[in-house]
């Protein structure tokens, strides 16, 4: 069960439900006889929630991929790895708190692992720009993979931004060149890079650690160009417009591998990831573990060949012949 009281409106049935199951726990001590119906209650409650989110609009997706206790990359630092050292800095101009990267143990093996974090209070939020990352982030995020590649590390990336930090001071410092260097770096870096979406995964800010050999995604995340709200000002001018934009956008999982956007889908437990973060975290561990094992295996010239592939054969489309 989620850490806090904020519930999304289309939840409301299951603590319903989860409410009168705690009521008829509380009594059973005294009233044995309602065990049975405990029991019953509790796959009923299971039944309901894999029924809601079996059938969720993708508005509510997204809704989903924004719940303040969804597991953030901290949190997966601290549940997957092991000796995780923060790397700070860029170099040049100063250390972005929205996005976090340092070595780590996973499994034995040593990575260097980054990530985006959001924030979970009102000041580290701030101090985070909402996981918005600045140039600075993507120069950091640069600098740590080509240490990894140094060293021979595998590189892991979470994906969690609404996008790149849009103010003039982050456009003055070069945001849109940042992350396409970001990109470019990513393509030609000569170890194994798993990158995973585990929340939003908005525009160029997640394109910019988006570049690997493997491009995951969690069940109930999103990933897309542009975010609902943005589509619906730019095609609808006006943001009461964002639920058909999540629609048109196809950001959710399913809809992105079938595009072959990304690889594999990591299904998350009952009623999200905010709901049970050791049991996902548990589910991400075993697929980047799985996913290091493998491409470790290959040398670098076929990582690379398959890297650019992979991405040289996104968005190909076939033109219609037309009678002029």
């Amino acid at each position: 069960m989620a850490s806090s009281d904020f519930r999304l409106t289309f939840e409301q049935p299951i603590y319903a439900e989860e409410a009168r199951l705690e009521e008829l726990e509380r009594l059973a001590e005294k009233t044995p006889e309602t065990h049975e119906e405990i029991r019953g209650l509790r796959r009923k409650v299971a039944d309901l929630t894999r029924k809601i989110y079996s059938e969720l609009e993708p508005w509510e997706t997204v809704e989903v991929a924004r719940h303040p206790d969804r597991p953030m990359t901290t949190d997966y630092l601290d549940l997957i790895f092991d000796e995780f050292v923060e790397l700070h800095g860029d170099k040049f101009f100063g250390d972005d708190r929205a996005l976090r990267a340092g070595f780590a143990k996973l499994d034995g093996r040593r990575v260097m692992v980054m990530g985006h974090q959001k924030g979970k209070t009102t000041k580290e939020r701030t101090l985070c720009y909402f996981g918005c990352a600045h140039p600075e982030g993507y120069r950091k995020a640069m600098s740590k993979m080509q240490l990894a590649a140094k060293y021979g590390m595998p590189v892991i990336t979470f994906i969690d931004t609404p996008g790149a930090y849009p103010g003039i001071g982050a456009e003055e410092r070069g945001q849109a060149q940042v992350i396409a260097e970001s990109m470019m770096a990513m393509s030609s870096l000569p170890t194994p890079i798993v990158c995973v979406v585990i929340g939003e995964g908005g525009s160029g800010g997640a394109l910019g650690i988006g570049v690997g050999d493997r491009v995951a995604m969690l069940e109930h995340a999103y990933y897309s160009v542009i975010s609902p709200e943005g589509c619906a000002g730019i095609l609808w001018k006006s943001h009461n417009f964002k639920k058909e934009a999540a629609r048109a956008l196809k950001m959710r999982s399913g809809d992105l591998v079938g595009l072959g956007v990304v690889d594999n889908v990591i299904e998350e437990p009952l009623g999200g990831a905010h709901r049970d973060p050791h049991k996902m975290a548990n589910s991400l561990k075993s697929y980047l573990v799985k996913s290091l094992r493998e491409l470790s295996s290959q040398p670098a010239e076929q990582l690379l060949a398959g890297r650019y592939e992979k991405f040289r054969q996104m968005g190909q489309f076939h033109d219609a012949a037309l009678d002029v």
